[in-house]
């Protein structure tokens, strides 16, 4: 009997997950280990929904283990690698060095939060790339609604009911539209206050928001945005964050309490660590047929692949991460190509019954625009049963969660702690 072709694909995202499945699915003479440091990928396109309470945070998470049945799923990070000796270690939360012999290794690591060297952002910003952040951040613009409408003091409530997000790609516009949405509709239970004693800022270092679609896409997002009184601060930067207020490049201070942090990604500083060739982005170099190595293969973001069809490199996108996870896998398998994809297009939300999306260069906006928005992602979900539930939410009209925020899921302790002094105080 021939032994198996063992295949170690470190990430768990949506390109490891499908790398995994697609080889998985085409017979069972691969040994497939999949390691990424938590047992689930998470499906990144639907968190401002996850934050807005139109979609349930555990049905952006698929669990490894159901959605790879066959593979091994370690619940480890990559550590260091040997390409000669072709062995990978892997080590798990407790300390435990896992060692890897394999015979094709994929590197599907992806990206991690750009963070820049402003004072205070990682004390006091929020990030938004987990269900975690996203559903932490929903919580706490709720909660920041119920303080203001508990509290006589002006400059408490107009802190509490500021919200600034900086950086405005897909992720940062979408989680600002959908939050004022949620806003939106809650705020008509809270009596004395309206939408419009609301703050939202939008900081953008670049000269305009949605730099991934074509202008005239992004200059309509834009318009959409300070038409619902977004005020849009493009070529801004921030220079601190404090626990009350962040401070922009231009000197401007604003009070706030909530500032969320979606100011681009840069590629995992783990393949920098592993001596692999990576350009200055800190992506991994591979060769159009996605190979970095003999036996070594990556893709996603924090892959650097050429781009065939427009010349470049391919972007970061989620559209090339899972066309090339079915290429890495086909190419395993003994049918080597090239990469090769032509862009189908973008989508972006603007909340409720309202987008932009550009598909094969025919641009469309408003309802139709977050229709494709729906139906895209909709259909994307890697988990059939998911899907069903996502799309059931949708179809029946769902605006989203009762406007209730639970104090005790951001300190989850503080309950059994007040009724232990309760108990002592008696």
């Amino acid at each position: 009997m021939t032994a198996r072709k063992r295949v170690v694909v470190v990430g768990g995202g949506y390109a490891g997950l499908t790398a995994a499945r697609r080889m998985l699915k085409r017979g069972r003479d691969l040994e497939v280990t999949v390691v990424n440091p938590h047992g689930y990928m998470t499906y990144q396109p639907l968190l401002p929904e996850v934050a807005a309470g139109t979609v349930q945070p555990s049905h952006v998470v698929v669990p490894l283990r159901s959605a790879v049945p066959g593979a091994r799923v370690l619940s480890a990070a990559l550590t260091s690698m040997d390409p000669e000796a072709k062995v990978a270690v892997a080590t798990a939360a407790d300390g435990t060095a896992h060692r890897l012999e394999y015979d094709e290794l994929v590197l599907a690591v992806g990206a991690v939060t750009r963070i820049l060297p402003v004072p205070g952002l990682v004390e006091h910003a929020i990030g938004f790339r987990t269900v975690e952040e996203a559903l932490h951040l929903g919580n706490r613009v709720l909660a920041r609604i119920e303080l203001a409408a508990s509290s006589t003091s002006p400059e408490v409530r107009r802190r509490a009911l500021t919200f600034v997000v900086v950086g405005a790609g897909y992720a940062g516009v979408e989680a600002l539209a959908e939050l004022q949405d949620m806003a939106r509709r809650t705020l008509h239970r809270y009596p004395g206050l309206s939408i419009e004693d609301t703050r939202w800022v939008l900081v953008e270092a670049g000269p305009r928001i949605l730099g991934q679609l074509p202008e005239r896409l992004a200059t309509y997002a834009a318009a959409n945005l300070i038409g619902r009184g977004v005020e849009v601060r493009t070529a801004t930067t921030v220079s601190e964050v404090e626990p009350d207020r962040v401070t922009l490049g231009t000197g401007e201070v604003i009070p706030a309490d909530t500032v969320v942090w979606t100011a681009g990604v840069v590629a995992n500083p783990v393949l920098r660590r592993l001596g692999l060739p990576c350009d200055p982005a800190g992506r991994v170099v591979t060769d159009a047929s996605l190979r970095v190595l003999p036996g070594v293969w990556a893709l996603g973001d924090c892959a650097a692949v050429p781009d065939l069809v427009t010349g470049g490199l391919c972007p970061p996108t989620a559209q090339h991460a899972v066309r090339q996870a079915v290429r890495v896998a086909d190419n395993i398998r003994g049918r080597e190509r090239e990469y090769r994809h032509r862009d189908a297009g973008a989508v972006a939300s603007l909340g409720l019954r309202k987008g932009v999306a550009e598909l094969y260069g025919v641009p469309l906006r408003g309802v139709l625009a977050w229709w494709v928005h729906r139906l895209y992602h909709g259909s994307r979900l890697p988990c059939a049963r998911r899907r069903l539930l996502v799309n059931l939410v949708w179809l029946l009209g769902s605006r989203g969660r009762d406007p209730v925020a639970l104090h005790a899921l951001e300190s989850p302790r503080t309950p059994l702690r007040e009724a232990h002094a309760a108990q002592r105080a008696s």
